[in-house]
């Protein structure tokens, strides 16, 4: 079981190398990082792996990985930095995510949940979808401020 998880974990997650694809798993492990970065002020491996609830190996290989493939850097003391070229990825993903949680509370559901659905469909959404909810959202806010005057 274990290797046919790690197995997935390369081929289908961390296979940054076909056609400049990132995977899901890679997304979460940089929009991590810029949470974490908001929140603490810096970015550490074992505060990724308490964060996502991964092992310190998984996110040793994850590291590993998005180093070589220049979506991050790391010092010598550990400390973690996302690169311009991640940070286009994880601004991405966490834009969505937020967009996507606050747009589910505002039709009513619980915010856990909302937070756990965004997680879900993030890396999912065409771009033309996501579009389509922002610019749903935006005329929904306009017409709700016009309401009001």
């Amino acid at each position: 079981m274990l290797v046919s998880n790690l197995k997935v974990f390369y081929d289908e997650v961390l296979n940054m190398k076909n056609e400049g694809v990132i995977g899901k798993s890679a997304e979460d492990y940089l929009e991590s990082m810029i949470i974490l970065k908001e929140k603490n002020g810096y970015i550490r491996s074992i505060d990724i792996a308490t964060f996502l609830g991964v092992t310190k190996p998984s996110v040793s290989n994850a590291m590993k990985r998005l180093r070589e493939e220049g979506y991050i850097e790391m010092n010598r003391s550990g400390f973690i930095t996302v690169t311009e070229k991640g940070m286009e990825i994880a601004d991405k993903i966490y834009t969505r995510h937020k967009k996507l949680t606050d747009f589910f509370v505002a039709l009513g559901v619980n915010e856990e949940v909302a937070e756990d659905d965004a997680c879900k469909i993030e890396h999912d959404l065409s771009d033309e979808t996501f579009e389509a909810i922002c610019n749903h959202i935006e005329k929904f806010s306009k017409a709700n401020k016009s309401k009001k005057k």
